[in-house]
């Protein structure tokens, strides 16, 4: 193999692993902290540090030691890296206790999986590039980036539409771990030939020729954008991904979409410069900029979710693309300074995801993510264009003012009829106040965004009724008033609810019940507890269990549940784990003879009933689903419920048999399970 092509090889292999590992490594932590679209981000955070260590070990050998001592190293690294793949795979990663300390839980789950596999692989293109160009003695070969971001961008494609569908994740890590030793033995062969190979005296390492020695040093204006020019892009990524896995789920096709345009803007920018048009991109990125920044300051606004994906994709890769094109046209002519511009990108990189991912939810009580970003990009937008004029420098300058201004408006709307306010790794809560017209009742709602959790009517008549999607004629609503007719009708009843929230059901509970909360978040039950009144005021004996409800109910002996409602689900985004065939089974370890699993699967753009229909047969259940209308005088909304028993008593008392109604298959589907999960066979892009 000629020495480019196996350079070639080599860089877009280990792109290709670097960003096929991600989406497994992720989903493979996604159960233990609840399924929580937060755990991708802060995934992120950690793969741009391994990033950023990757480049620095890459300036660290190109910079500091001979050629020979360089590939020797490197050599002895890769051999670590393919002893640490066999102990890694022997021995499978401890999350237990993750949803406590969810931030450090994943970087040292990820650090101690995959942590060393992929400090080599961030550190393949650079080094690389470094080697190329020393051994042509030419110009740094930026086009290897360019080739190192097809990879990426190939591997990003290829999880959510040919791997994840099908292949269990137990085998999708074996595939991924044959790759790797394809790509280490590439590169043992590389630092060996590098060893072996004399292409110049090791007295003068860096020879070249005279018209790029005199070439000048980058300037401190450049190296400061190289940094964050980056750091803009990144929180863009952060953001957008942020938004969308908050609002419809948080699965690798919705990692990957923002994921993939960032990378594709890394392209354009490397590989196609000459597409790049600054006067063109400038202007669609204030306009969208503008236009996206005044919808933040509509805090009750919800655009439909595709239209939203849409308008939030093509913003971030205006913005992805502005930045990245200017970092290439400020890209440094010395190959000597090469890794130390990776260096700053991976730099940039890291400080952005880490702004958006740990610091806000840290910092701030309300989610302003996406407007920091679009600050971020004005700011940067103002500093790589300055030296364009005074035209450009008052429009940036005008756009940075503004993007201050929309998020202290933001600000304003989200304080405005809130009585509280807090944000953690989970979620992003206020409780709002507002008077329903004409008898102007006092209203309080549980907002996760702009997602309802809650809403209770404070009015005499109507402070117990249970309002949102659990009314008395919901499925829910049907099957607590309906689950004990045929056994035991005076037999005090046992609930077990997965999900808190404005903790609604407990408006269900009589005298001698017991209802047994699940919650995850801890900041849900104290807003639960005392600025709503279901729970204190309910009839029943109450409890409320933090933590990820399948790890608790594994934990604890059979409850005996007469029914157990699974409603974790934030908006439109679900939590896979919760929906195995091993979740069925845990369930079904739990429930009293006879008991009834209710499942809350209200989704826009997800068919859940089919799936749920699966999994009951699979455990030798029948399922039904009911939907319920929405009735605005009540507070009620329209849901939809899928119940799921063995008891056939239950589904002839007339009120169920009356209100259920059979699911209809759905070809291709297969039974999900801890190993194996997939979202692509029942998405529904029109929305329902």
């Amino acid at each position: 193999m000629s020495s480019r092509l196996l350079y070639n090889t080599a860089v877009f292999s280990s792109a290709f692993l670097l960003f096929l590992i991600e989406p497994i490594a992720a989903k493979q932590i996604l159960p233990a902290l609840g399924g929580s679209s937060a755990v991708w981000i802060t995934c992120l955070v950690f793969f741009q540090l391994m990033l950023l260590l990757g480049y620095l070990y890459a300036h660290w050998l190109t910079t500091r030691l001979t050629p020979r001592a360089q590939e020797a190293i490197h050599q002895i690294v890769v051999y670590a890296a393919i002893g640490a793949l066999g102990l890694q795979n022997a021995f499978p990663l401890d999350l237990s206790g993750a949803a406590n300390h969810p931030f450090t839980a994943i970087f040292s789950a990820l650090g101690a999986g995959i942590g060393l596999q992929f400090l080599v692989l961030a550190a393949t293109s650079p080094l690389l590039q470094a080697w190329l160009a020393r051994r042509e003695q030419s110009r740094v070969k930026f086009s290897l980036f360019a080739l190192s971001n097809a990879g990426s961008l190939l591997a990003l494609g290829m999880y959510p539409t040919l791997i994840e569908p099908n292949l269990p994740l137990r085998a999708q890590k074996l595939v991924w771990s044959i790759g790797f030793l394809f790509f280490a033995i590439l590169s043992i062969i590389i630092a060996f030939r590098g060893r072996t190979t004399a292409i110049q005296p090791e007295s003068t390492p860096n020879l070249l020729p005279a018209t790029i020695a005199d070439t000048p040093p980058a300037t401190l204006r450049q190296k400061l954008l190289w940094f964050f020019l980056p750091l803009a892009a990144a929180m863009q990524l952060s953001a957008v991904t942020a938004y969308l896995t908050q609002n419809i789920a948080a699965i690798p096709l919705l990692w990957i979409l923002p994921l993939a345009v960032y990378l594709l803007t890394f392209i354009l920018a490397f590989h196609a410069p000459r597409l790049y048009s600054r006067f063109l991109v400038v202007r669609f990125l204030a306009v969208l900029l503008a236009g996206l920044g005044y919808m933040l300051t509509k805090s009750d606004m919800s655009l439909p979710i595709l239209v939203a994906i849409g308008f939030f994709l093509v913003e971030s890769f205006f913005a992805a693309w502005f930045c990245h094109a200017e970092t290439y046209r400020l890209r440094p002519a010395r190959p000597s300074e090469a890794t130390l511009f990776y260096l700053l990108i991976a730099a940039g990189g890291v400080a952005g995801s880490f702004l958006i991912g740990i610091a806000c939810p840290l910092l701030f009580r309300a989610n302003y993510d996406i407007a920091l970003a679009f600050l971020a990009t004005a700011a940067v937008a103002l500093a790589a264009i300055w030296p364009e004029g005074w035209p450009q420098r008052l429009l940036w300058a005008t756009g940075v003012v503004l993007m201050g201004v929309i998020l202290s408006m933001m600000h304003t709307a989200y304080t405005r009829q809130s009585l509280v306010e807090v944000r953690n790794f989970y979620a992003s809560l206020r409780v709002r106040e507002s008077l329903f017209p004409p008898e102007a009742r006092k209203v309080r709602t549980l907002l996760n965004g702009i997602v309802t959790h809650g809403t209770q009517w404070f009015a005499a008549d109507y402070r117990r009724n249970p309002t949102t999607y659990y009314a008395t004629d919901s499925g829910v609503g049907l099957a607590l008033e309906n689950c004990c007719l045929n056994s035991n009708p005076a037999h005090a009843r046992n609930i077990g609810v997965i999900g808190l929230g404005a903790g609604t059901l407990a408006a269900y509970g009589q005298p001698g019940d017991r209802i047994r909360f699940y919650e995850i978040n801890p900041q849900v039950e104290p807003i639960a507890r005392n600025l709503f009144s279901y729970i204190r005021e309910s009839p029943a004996q109450t409890q409320v269990i933090l933590g990820d409800a399948r790890i608790s109910l594994t934990q604890e002996s059979p409850q005996s549940f007469d029914l157990l409602a699974i409603d974790a689900f934030t908006g439109d985004a679900i939590p896979l784990h919760l929906l195995t065939k091993e979740a069925m089974a845990l369930y079904r370890r739990h429930l009293a003879p006879g008991g009834i699993l209710a499942f809350h699967v209200s989704n826009q753009y997800l068919d859940l009933p089919p799936e749920i229909d699966l999994l009951a047969r699979s455990a030798g259940m029948k399922a039904g689903v009911i939907h319920s209308p929405s009735n605005d005088t009540r507070g009620e909304f329209s849901a939809t419920w899928v119940l799921v028993t063995d008891n056939t008593a239950f589904w002839q008392i007339p009120a169920i048999a009356n209100a259920a109604r059979p699911i209809p298959t759905r070809a291709h589907l297969r039974l999900w399970t801890d190993d194996y999960s997939t979202l692509l066979p029942i998405l529904t892009w029109r929305g329902k």
